[in-house]
């Protein structure tokens, strides 16, 4: 059941107007199975001063774009009612002309547009009007005895009203539907979602409520847990094993779904997606289509259904499967597209959103993090409501005309078109390692500044955790991910590729920038010394550049490489020939992979930095003196000492070289592989030859 979160003494110490507007909103939008992300909307109506001092009847509603759950007093529209309500005396009303007649209606031309449903919560003569798209609802309103069921449930006090698509002529049917029906006390909206109204905020938030739970307590009286979705046809794989496939499969998925642009993808196992994809009917009922308009732009149609059957864990003939469903997948939404297109219609990649595979779960793919997990968030409540519908009788949906109406409605994609533009790195992911030290971490940050999402991979995980909370303060939770790694551990970096690919779905770029650092004279030097920087910065690079290859030859859709060596790749540093020797070892590793990376869109490249002291682990340690004593000055004076031999007499920071691993990274770099870039400020010893 639904429950209320209305608190009296939170909502008392509100101001009146449009606080409490906010205030009720937030809490319809908070619960999912209330409202969808970024669907429904709320009204309110209120007396204001115009700008000339009159009172003028003002209705406030959602602005288009936003989500209830998170809305503030700026999300919201103000309109003049006088001017609204002799609409409802036309018979009709296009769209376009609707849109440009409510601009001139706003009290304030800094106002988001209004919603799409205006007019549904202006025709209504009620202070306070709510839509949403309840689970219990819509199961309601998509069972093709829906109706019948509800005159069960609410008797007479309920509007029905026949699928139309949102807009003028829907908000016309609702109003006289209402004032036709002197009971009525909330509106039905097949195929759709929910209406009600009240006096007070208070009292439509609490009908919201109500109503919601007549519905759903008369489904769950008819829901029988064992022949949901005709009962089960597999069992789910354990966690480990599940995690492993999906880990194997994800990289392949990406890759599948990335056309003209880069997706990311979410791993969802829920036990209600489990509980579909495992049972029965699962493949059929996926195929009927969407369970609600709102769900449309993000799940498309229908999702991928992956026939496999979980109890062979053949891996390879799961990849066939996924390569072969997406490839039918983007021709069958081709056709789809070319059946029902209108003239001016661009289509959209035509990948699934959503695949469902047996005894593993769901997949979900968007342009980051966040809409993929929005695309899973509106599938799981797809899965509620066929759950309902078919424990009422049959699941219906829009006709495939119908779906495509919502999918380029352009009033839905002037939703879309409200989303900050795509910056140089967004849909791609960066993993950095050393990711909590200077360098690691300036470049972490330069890569999510662009629209990446980074893995943080260092051997000091308080460190990278610290690092990664503070991009996800700034930027938004799941922008980061730490992971614990030491690069000379095969199982920890295979792990963390793993972990990567399980949560964004694989890897773009790669910056091979662990470290460490010793100094000893050449007749000084001692075996273990030598194995320490062969180790971390010969195999540790080796190891986390062969398993990023892998998974970026698995998508197939090409990656970056950017090692970073150092002034001492080319030039032979006095007392430090382990290190040295190491720093040749990676730029040549570099070159070593960019010859074989070509042909499969695999750049790799190097910077060279030198003496990058701010916020380095590697001059926090004994290196500082070590260097200082090969120089003969005091560890203070290195700063200066490096400054004065550079001939731009500059200091080398940490920003420095993330600028240049960033253009390495980006496009603007497209045609470049093999390469080493010095950032040193002009060591002429150092200078390539």
């Amino acid at each position: 059941m639904v429950k209320s979160l209305w608190e009296s003494e939170k909502a008392a110490s509100l101001s009146k107007g449009v606080d409490e507007l906010v205030y009720r909103s937030n809490l319809i939008g908070t619960d999912r199975a209330v409202c969808n992300w970024g669907g429904g909307n709320t009204s309110m109506k209120t007396v204001e001063k115009d700008f000339r001092g009159r009172d003028v009847e003002v209705m406030w509603v959602k602005g288009s774009g936003s989500d209830l759950a998170t809305m503030k007093a700026h999300n919201f529209t103000g309109l003049n009612l006088e001017d609204i309500k002799p609409l409802i005396e036309r018979d009709e009303m296009p769209d376009e002309e609707m849109v440009a007649y409510l601009a001139h209606c706003m009290i304030d031309s800094k106002h988001p547009r209004a919603s799409i449903e205006t007019l549904l919560h202006a025709f209504l003569p009620y202070k306070h009007v709510d839509h949403t798209h309840p689970d219990s609802i819509i199961s309601l309103c998509c069972a093709d005895n829906g109706r019948q069921i509800a005159e069960e449930i609410y008797g007479n006090r309920f509007v029905w009203v026949p699928y139309v698509r949102p807009g003028f002529t829907l908000s016309k049917m609702i109003a006289e539907g209402v004032k036709n029906n002197p009971n009525a006390e909330l509106v039905l909206m097949e195929k759709h979602g929910l209406v009600v109204w009240g006096d007070t905020a208070e009292e439509s938030y609490e009908k919201t409520i109500s109503i919601i739970n007549e519905a759903e307590q008369y489904i769950t009286s008819k829901i029988d847990e064992s022949k949901t979705f005709g009962g089960a046809k597999y069992q789910s794989l354990s966690e480990e094993e599940a995690r492993s496939i999906v880990a194997q499969v994800m990289p392949v998925i990406r890759g599948a779904v990335s056309d003209e642009k880069k997706m990311l993808l979410t791993y969802d196992n829920g036990e209600d997606v489990l509980q579909f994809v495992n049972s029965l009917n699962a493949k059929d009922l996926s195929q009927v289509g969407a369970a609600c308009p709102d769900h449309l732009v993000h799940t498309k149609m229908k999702p991928l259904f992956i026939d496999w059957d979980p109890q062979s864990k053949d891996v390879d003939a799961l990849i066939s499967s996924i390569k072969a469903g997406v490839e039918t997948f983007k021709e069958e939404y081709k056709n789809y597209f070319e059946r029902n297109k209108n003239e001016g219609d661009k289509m959209f990649e035509p990948a699934p959103r959503v695949i469902l595979i047996p005894g593993l779960g769901m997949i979900n793919s968007g342009k980051n993090l966040v809409m993929a997990n929005v695309s899973g968030a509106l599938y799981h409540r797809a899965i509620a409501v066929m759950k309902g519908s078919t424990a009422l009788g049959e699941f219906v949906s829009l006709n495939e005309n119908e779906s495509y109406n919502i999918e380029y409605w352009p009033l839905e994609l002037y939703k879309l078109s409200l989303a900050p533009a795509e910056a140089e790195f967004s849909r791609k992911v960066a993993f950095v390692t050393g990711g909590a030290g200077g360098i690691g971490s300036a470049t972490c940050r330069r890569f999510v500044s662009e629209g990446a999402h980074v893995v943080v991979a260092d051997l000091n995980l308080e460190g990278a955790q610290k690092v990664a909370a503070e991009i996800n303060e700034q930027y938004g939770e799941g922008r980061a991910i730490a992971v614990k790694m030491d690069v000379t551990k095969e199982d920890q970096v295979k792990a963390a590729f793993e972990l990567t690919a399980l949560t964004y779905g694989g890897v773009d770029i790669i910056v091979n920038n662990a470290g460490l650092a010793t100094s000893s004279p050449f007749d000084e030097t001692t075996l273990d010394e030598w194995n320490l920087n062969m180790n971390v910065l010969g195999t540790g690079y080796f190891l986390v550049a062969r398993e990023a290859f892998s998974q970026m030859k698995q998508q197939g859709i090409g990656g970056n490489m950017v090692f970073i060596g150092s002034k001492n790749s080319v030039y032979a540093g006095k007392n430090a020939s382990a290190y040295s020797s190491a720093k040749a070892l990676e730029t040549h590793l570099a070159r070593c992979i960019a010859a074989e990376g070509g042909e499969f869109g695999i750049r790799v490249n190097s910077v060279l930095p030198d003496a990058v002291l701010q916020g380095s682990a590697i001059w926090g340690s004994r290196w500082r003196e070590e260097r200082a004593a090969a120089y003969g000055i005091d560890p203070d004076q290195l700063e200066d000492h490096y400054r004065k031999r550079t001939t731009l007499l500059v200091n080398i920071y940490p920003n420095d070289i993330a600028e240049s691993i960033a253009f390495f990274a980006s496009s603007k770099a497209d045609k470049t592989t093999g390469c080493m870039i010095t950032v040193d400020g002009g060591v002429p010893a150092a200078f390539t030859r």
